[in-house]
């Protein structure tokens, strides 16, 4: 058995238990296993110890590291989880099968650009920035809204917007790690009802040193690397 299974079966063990102490339904949270700075064969590991959802911050990386991933196995996303730039979006659409970073008005237009020259459909979240002002994501609640606005307009039909996304503070102050994820789950609730012909049903927030009070504050989705991947390469 690899330590990346171990370490797989080790993090599930603890976000199931999170669920339940939590009082969340079991199996409500899943796991982004992020493999950045790490090479191919770690992710093929954790590929046959059952993990298939994958994130990346690098585009070009990503697109070394995934490209034929599909074809190979067929059951594997990867999510763009780091600032996408313009000039990288049509090798994002290429090798994604969801962006998580949508951080301003403009990527949404050219990821719905290089989706329609290829048919694919790409989910997406909006990246809300909740804490640090050195973090990426819609700084207002009003650039945020005009951004799924443009989307429930038709604006984008080959972009599924599936939900948001947060980085809160690097801090060990509870109260503030809280806020940050209270802040992102509250917008999404106001969203919703604002939007109810989107989907907007994920919530991805939370990351090592904090999935704990995420799941606890409605997360679905956390993302870990360090403790699967090991340190990085």
């Amino acid at each position: 058995m690899s330590s990346i299974q171990v370490n797989l079966e080790t993090i599930a063990a603890l976000i199931r238990d999170a669920e339940a102490k939590a009082g969340r339904k079991e199996g409500s949270v899943t796991l982004l296993a992020v493999s950045k700075f790490h090479p191919r064969e770690s992710v093929l590991d954790a590929i046959a110890a059952g993990q298939m959802s994958f994130g990346e911050n690098r585009v070009q990386e990503a697109f070394e590291k995934f490209s034929g991933m599909t074809a190979l196995h067929p059951h594997v996303a990867l999510h763009i989880i780091g600032t996408l730039q313009r000039n990288k979006a049509a090798k994002a659409v290429s090798v994604a099968s969801c962006i998580e970073s949508i951080d301003r008005l403009e990527i949404l237009s050219e990821l719905e650009k290089q989706c329609a020259k290829i048919n694919k459909l790409m989910k997406i979240f909006f990246e809300y920035h909740t804490g640090e002002a050195t973090k990426s994501g819609f700084k207002t609640y009003d650039e945020l809204c005009k951004a799924v606005q443009f989307c429930a307009d038709g604006n984008a039909p080959h972009l599924v917007p599936s939900g948001f996304m947060t980085m809160a503070p690097f801090t060990d102050d509870e109260k503030k790690v809280r806020a940050s994820f209270i802040m992102l789950r509250e917008t999404a609730q106001k969203l919703r009802a604002q939007f109810p012909s989107l989907p907007l049903s994920e919530l991805s927030m939370g990351m090592s040193g904090d999935y704990r009070i995420a799941i606890e504050e409605g997360s679905t989705q956390v993302r870990i690397g360090t403790a699967i991947f090991g340190a990085r390469a």
